[in-house]
């Protein structure tokens, strides 16, 4: 009832009403993600332009993407080096992967974890090293974590890793903003990301106010869609604060990545799922 025969361009108008329901349901912002998706595209069909120039850009006619560093193993140096071929014959020109960390450390993914001890500690920093020896220093290598850690370990961590000049280190500690952000901030010597599990503005508030990472990364399909990234792009704007993009969905996604991209003015980099 809240969208079936209205002016599909009235797209502000519909994500007020459908994300500030409350009664008798909370609004599901990734369903409401989809929707206004969905909208805005529908309203390039209509008036013939891109999204990105609805959106009031493009600041730029391509956008830099990054992607993952699939059947890696880190811990084998002949696996760095084939890795390492292979990357560099990629059509795609790859220049940036993110290399996971819970394979280095035989853990769950995205399970969280006991504090590590100096042993792990040094089997990561031997990872990622064997990485950077491999890729050389014109591949961006980061590390990628999925909310496993505690404070202590995430520092441990950003130690670890520093002397092989990480892009940056993602969701360390667990997604919600805490006072252990803060504390990994003063402590990392590494530019540290986050945000793919952080729904609005009220998400990603805390973490811009109080400047907690280098980095934000939402997610177009779970944050807020269009409309709502860009509330939160514009709000990091006037925080000096980079937005980049998590994406590991379709090529729909990828798409609606691109135009957002091209229509921010402090975008940094989006994910490929490839």
């Amino acid at each position: 009832p809240l969208l079936a025969g209205k002016d599909p361009l009235l797209i502000e108008v519909h994500f007020h009403n459908l994300t500030t329901l409350m009664h008798t349901y909370m609004a599901h912002i990734p369903t409401i993600s989809g929707i206004d998706m969905a909208l805005w595209d529908l309203a390039g069909k209509i008036t013939g332009l891109p999204v990105c120039a609805l959106l009031g850009g493009p600041f730029r006619d391509a956008i830099p993407m990054y992607s993952h560093g699939v059947g890696l193993d880190m811990l084998d140096k002949a696996s760095c080096k084939a890795f390492a071929d292979k990357v560099r014959q990629m059509p795609e020109g790859f220049n940036a992967f993110k290399n996971d960390i819970h394979p280095v450390l035989g853990i769950p993914m995205g399970r969280f974890t006991d504090t590590l001890d100096q042993a792990q500690l040094k089997t990561v920093a031997r990872a990622y090293n064997n990485a950077r020896e491999a890729l050389g220093d014109d591949i961006e290598i980061a590390v990628h974590c999925h909310n496993e850690f505690n404070e202590p370990s995430a520092v441990g961590i950003a130690k670890a890793v520093a002397s092989m000049n990480p892009l940056y280190m993602e969701d360390p500690l667990e997604p919600a903003w805490s006072e252990a952000w803060q504390s990994l901030r003063r402590q990392s010597p590494i530019p540290l990301l986050t945000g793919e599990k952080l729904e609005l503005v009220r998400g990603f508030k805390p973490f811009i106010d109080h400047q907690t990472v280098d980095i934000l990364h939402p997610d177009l399909a779970f944050a807020g869609g269009f409309t709502g990234v860009r509330k939160i792009a514009d709000y990091a704007y006037e925080n000096k604060m980079p937005l980049a993009l998590h994406n590991v969905g379709s090529l729909v996604l990828t798409f609606a990545n691109a135009h957002f991209g091209a229509a921010i003015h402090n975008f940094y980099r989006s994910e490929s799922q490839l």
